[in-house]
């Protein structure tokens, strides 16, 4: 017997895992446009820009933040309401926004929209494999993982140790491993819809959102490193 094809209380689990999906991808798309928004807005605005840039506090209180949210976002679906998860997850869109009017400044407009369409199609590729391939990528997820762990460890050396070998290493495993990640929550996704209690699937819409979302933007960011013309 298929997973889509089994009534879960009642609710046939097709029909259940499609409108699940189809808010998860909902909030992730609006939360990009928000994103991509705020940060053409700041760009816009060199007196903002140069606020920002010149307090080094307020920068990494933006990124703080951010962390933040993820934080209570993840490890309080359970309890959060709908309203809540969906104020926070708007606002974590507006921070990411701020923070990347400066991607906005260092590359070329026309750089940057290249490389969105081709983050865009792979992305959609692998979330399209994810959700429908029968095999467990449980492995694939795990691995992936791992893969973060060393990539943040190296960008934090990198912040010490100013290397173009060490950035492009960097960037080409941040790829694979935001390749390996979108495909496995694409996945997780599913079989989480099928498990989801009665209550609270809105907050776990938005966290789901979140998730492909911080494989998106992550995605287009390592790539934007290979294919991105700086401005002069």
């Amino acid at each position: 017997m298929y997973p889509d094809r089994v009534m879960t209380g009642g609710y046939p689990a097709a029909e259940r895992i499609n409108d699940f999906l189809r808010g998860v991808y909902g909030w992730m798309g609006a939360g990009l446009a928000v994103t991509a928004a705020t940060a053409w807005m700041v760009a816009s605005s060199p007196s903002l820009v140069y606020a920002i840039a010149s307090n080094r506090l307020l920068f990494w209180g933006l990124a703080i933040a951010q962390l933040g949210i993820v934080v209570v976002l993840s490890a309080r679906v359970h309890r959060l309401a709908p309203a809540t998860a969906a104020m926070l997850f708007v606002a974590y869109s507006v921070l990411t926004g701020v923070t990347m009017s400066f991607v906005l400044l260092a590359f070329t407009g026309q750089s940057v929209a290249s490389t969105f369409v081709v983050a865009a199609g792979m992305f959609g590729a692998l979330a399209l494999y994810g959700t429908s391939t029968r095999r467990d990528l449980t492995g694939v997820g795990s691995l992936a993982f791992m893969g973060l762990i060393g990539v943040v460890l190296a960008s934090i050396v990198g912040i010490f140790w100013h290397s173009e070998a060490l950035q492009f290493v960097i960037s080409f495993i941040g790829v694979i491993v935001f390749t390996g990640l979108t495909a496995y929550d694409a996945q997780r996704l599913k079989a989480m819809a099928t498990a989801l209690p009665q209550g609270g699937v809105g907050s776990y819409q938005i966290v789901g959102a979140l998730a492909l979302y911080l494989d998106f933007i992550n995605l287009f960011l390592f790539l934007l490193r290979f294919m991105g013309n700086r401005r002069n």
